[in-house]
Formats: structure tokens, C-alpha cells, sequence
């Protein structure tokens, strides 16, 4: 199904934690070598793309948004984030959207798109410069609709955890959560210092008292054996898989490891295997200082997605309102294609998603790895195009490929983008566009690339401040806080 106008959105937004949107996206695998077609002069940061060279733009999915809930947590410390940790994807696909959903699985595709803000200052050699906004998104399913769920909370109890609004945190989200799920689902609960402890096996919520017994338990003491907590957390949940339920391994940790293995690689070997068996992995942050990189890989690797939680409202929203009714899968490997047109483009720029760039190949290689994605789950992909002169007709056709999690069998759905699909004034566009133009910007503001310094802060400030106007939501006018306070 294929949307255009902003009603439709286009945002395979991925914030679980506030979104309410939980997919979980996979790392390029080793027959799909990693390939990057942005060859910006800072590393990691992409530059423009001549579509002659380079027409087809392939990534898998990304859903993480760890990066802007921790960038959101030291701002409000009065600390500036490490650029390297900055990912302006994340910062888009933590904001709601309204897209329409699907009547049966797969997806909807939404284009839409505008002329850039006069605030925004292009150089001589840009040109007509457009903003343009594709759009994923799955059908919601209720809670009492969800398979039952077996999960495994690997949780970090270092000394480091001690820190308010770390491990209390977590034990009050734990709790919290024990108390809503349903008398059939799972949990089992592992910690990790030193070593790794079980403090209860997989256990029926319907015994309550023993899983809140254990939660109690906890304490913060010893360094922080992340290796030892994460392979003891699989076997935990390899004993206690069940069929046809949701099986995940969840870690809550601030993923600084000192001691065991301490790097992601070795560790990502051993849980590869345990996420082809159906466990899943999702990464949940916590604490001022946090190993983002680490967090961020494990998740990748484990089929999962990571986010970040500073905020006890945050966390037991995580664990409760989200987490309990998007267990399901709707899509596997989802891995999205936009081919652009060099007789109306001249050059583009996909916004972010450096790290889950693929190869062109990859798109129609069914053993290349996209993005898990549950219900209700919505993606945004942003990209900047230049246009060229007196441009007209098709400027790109975006794809989107996944495998069907009932018979395997791949699906593939598209939609087209036209040169009057950009063409409207950026303060007609959709408030959501607006949005996701400010957090992006902002993002590239903080990781301190060179299109961070084409806007200036105060003009996103006042956008986001326009877009709260236009629709109510807190979570806008909290970005145009946080964009001052930089």
C-alpha cells in the first residue's frame, strides 16, 4: 500500500522506549560486506552522492534510539555528547508519527518531502536543494492479541550501577512490569558482576512473589563481566525456550565492561548463533556514562535494537505499555532500496544510517540482513536531494524487501517519488516533516558534520517550536528545550 502527502508519513520510526515502536535491525552479515556509498571527508559522515556513479541508496533498517535519549540525558546534565555517539537517524525515529497502517502484514509506503527552510543556508554549488521523506510502516496489534513471552532480563549489578537512576531504575521497572504481564508469560532473571548469577530461572508470572523475590536481590557491587552475563543470559533463555511464544533476551546495563571479554567482537560470536535460533536481543541503557558503542553492536548482532532510559516513567513504559504488545514479528530482514533518477537528480544525501549501509547486491540476497520489525512499528529515512535544473518526473523509486516470519517466503512492496511531491514550501509541509528535519539537523549539529553547520540552532528551535503549535505533542516542544540548551 502507497501513501503520499505528509498524512501519510514516511518514518519507519523506531523508538520503542517512547514511540511505541519496536523493531529491532541486524548488522550486515558476513556474505554482505559492509559498503558505504557516502564518501564524506569526516569519517563516518557521508557527503553527497553523484546517482550517476551511485544510483541505488540499500540500508537495512534501523530502529535504535539510544543515541537521542542519551544525547537528551546530558543535555539536561549541562554536558555536551560525544559526536561519535551521535546518530542523527535515531534522533528522527525517536518522534511519533501518524502514518497509516496496513490492512493485513507487511507495509505501507509513504513519500512526501518540500523545498528546504529559508534558514537553511546552502552553499553557491548546491543548487535547488529538496527534502525528501520515505516511510514504513506495520499494523499495530493489541496486547491481547501478542503470543506470550518468555524473556530473559540479563541485568548489570557492578558497582558502577549504584548510581542513582541505574540499577534502582531497573529493579523498579522490573517490578512494575512482573505485576502486568500475564499469568502465562515467562521470566527469568540473570545477573552479572564479576560473574554471572541466576538469580531465578524461567518462572511463570503467575508466581509472582519468587520473580519479585529475586528482583530484591539485586545489588550493585563488583566490576562489570558483561561477556559472562550475556552468555550465561542465552543459556537461561535456550532452557527455557518456548515454542510459538516470543523469546528475548533483554540486558540492562550503562555497557562498560571491564572485565572478561571487553570488546564487542567475541562476544558478538557467541550470541549470533543463539539469535538465529529465535532469541532476539534487546540493549537497554542506562547511566550518564554509557558504553554506546558496545550497546549498540551487541543489539545489531542479536537481532535486536537498543535503546536508553534515564527516567523511571521512561522504563516502566519501556518494559510495560511497549514491550508486552509488540512482541510479534511482522517482517524479517527488511532492507529498503531508492533508486534515484540522475536525469532529475543531481546529487543525494541519505541522512545518517552510515552504519547500516549495504551493498546494491544485498537488496535481492535473501542471506544479507535487513531489520526485524513488530507491529505498529514505523521507520523514517530522510535524504536531502539536489535537483537539477527545471527538474521534472520521477525522482526516485523506493523498495522495500522482508521475508513473510510465517512461510519465509520474500515480500516486497514500493512507491515512487515525483519532482511535485518536493516542490511545496517547508512551512506548508507536515508538521512531522518539520519535525524530523529539526531532530535531524540537530543530530548533525551534534555530531559536529559539516551540514551541522548549514543551520543554526536557534532556526531549529523555533521550528520545533512552530511544529509543537501544530500538534500538541510535549515530546516536540521537549526538543526545542533541548536544542537551546546547546
Amino acid at each position: 500500500m502507497v501513501h503520499k502527502g505528509w498524512k501519510a508519513g514516511t518514518a519507519l520510526l523506531v523508538a520503542l522506549a517512547i514511540t511505541g515502536c519496536t523493531a529491532s535491525s541486524k548488522a550486515p552479515n558476513s556474505s554482505a560486506p559492509q559498503f558505504n556509498p557516502n564518501r564524506g571527508t569526516q569519517p563516518g559522515i557521508g557527503s553527497q552522492v553523484d546517482p550517476n556513479d551511485q544510483p541505488d541508496s540499500t540500508f537495512g533498517l534501523d530502529i535504535d534510539t539510544a543515541s537521542y535519549y542519551y544525547a537528551r540525558r546530558q543535555l539536561l546534565d549541562g554536558s555536551t555528547p560525544n559526536p561519535t555517539t551521535v546518530r542523527p537517524e535515531e534522533f528522527v525515529n525517536a518522534f511519533r508519527q501518524d502514518y497509516p497502517q496496513p490492512t493485513g502484514d507487511g507495509f505501507t509506503v509513504s513519500v512526501d518531502g518540500a523545498r528546504l527552510p529559508t534558514s537553511y543556508r546552502a552553499s553557491d554549488e548546491d543548487g535547488d536543494v529538496r527534502l525528501l521523506r520515505i516511510g514504513l510502516q506495520t499494523r499495530a496489534d493489541s496486547a491481547a492479541n501478542r503470543p506470550d513471552a518468555a524473556l530473559t532480563f540479563v541485568i548489570d549489578t557492578s558497582g558502577s550501577m549504584a548510581e542513582p537512576g541505574r540499577l534502582d531504575l531497573v529493579k523498579d521497572a522490573l517490578d512494575y512490569l512482573i505485576d502486568q504481564l500475564r499469568p502465562t508469560d515467562k521470566v527469568a532473571i540473570v545477573a552479572f558482576n564479576d560473574s554471572a548469577h541466576v538469580l531465578r530461572e524461567m518462572t511463570a508470572v503467575r508466581s509472582k512473589s519468587d520473580l519479585h523475590a529475586a528482583v530484591t536481590r539485586l545489588h550493585a557491587d563488583g566490576s562489570t563481566n558483561l561477556e559472562a552475563g550475556l552468555v550465561t543470559g542465552y543459556q537461561v533463555a535456550r532452557d527455557g525456550f518456548v515454542t510459538g511464544a516470543s523469546n528475548r533476551v533483554i540486558i540492562l546495563s550503562d555497557g562498560l565492561a571491564n572485565v572478561g571479554d571487553t570488546k564487542a567482537d567475541p562476544i558478538l560470536a557467541q550470541i549470533k548463533e543463539q539469535a538465529a535460533k529465535q532469541i532476539a536481543l534487546l540493549g537497554v541503557g542506562v547511566g550518564s556514562d554509557y558504553g554506546d558503542a558496545l550497546m549498540e553492536r551487541l543489539a545489531d548482532a542479536g537481532d535486536g535494537f537498543v535503546t536508553y532510559v534515564s527516567e523511571p516513567e521512561q522504563a516502566r513504559q519501556l518494559f510495560v505499555t511497549r514491550l508486552p504488545a509488540t512482541l510479534t514479528v511482522r517482517a524479517l530482514d527488511a532492507k529498503v532500496q531508492v533508486t534515484f533518477n540522475p536525469s532529475v537528480v543531481s546529487r543525494y544525501r541519505l541522512v545518517g544510517y552510515e552504519d547500516r549501509a549495504l551493498p546494491p547486491t544485498a537488496f535481492d540476497n535473501p542471506r544479507a540482513n535487513g531489520g526485524e520489525v513488530g507491529p505498529g512499528h514505523s521507520v523514517t529515512a530522510l535524504y536531502v536531494v539536489q535537483m537539477q535544473p527545471e527538474a521534472r518526473g520521477r525522482v526516485a523509486e523506493a523498495r522495500i524487501r522482508w521475508l513473510n516470519p510465517t512461510d519465509q517466503e520474500q515480500r516486497e512492496t514500493s512507491a515512487t517519488i515525483e519532482a511535485a511531491d518536493l516542490a511545496g514550501s517547508f512551512t506548508g509541509a507536515s508538521p512531522r516533516l518539520r519535525v524530523d528535519y529539526a531532530a535531524a539537523f540537530f543530530g548533525e549539529v551534534l555530531r559536529r558534520s559539516q551540514y551541522g553547520s548549514q543551520v543554526r540552532t536557534s532556526d531549529l528551535a523555533a521550528i520545533a517550536d512552530i511544529a509543537f503549535d501544530d500538534t500538541g505533542d510535549v515530546q516536540v516542544h521537549d526538543l526545542a528545550t533541548l536544542i537551546r540548551l546547546r
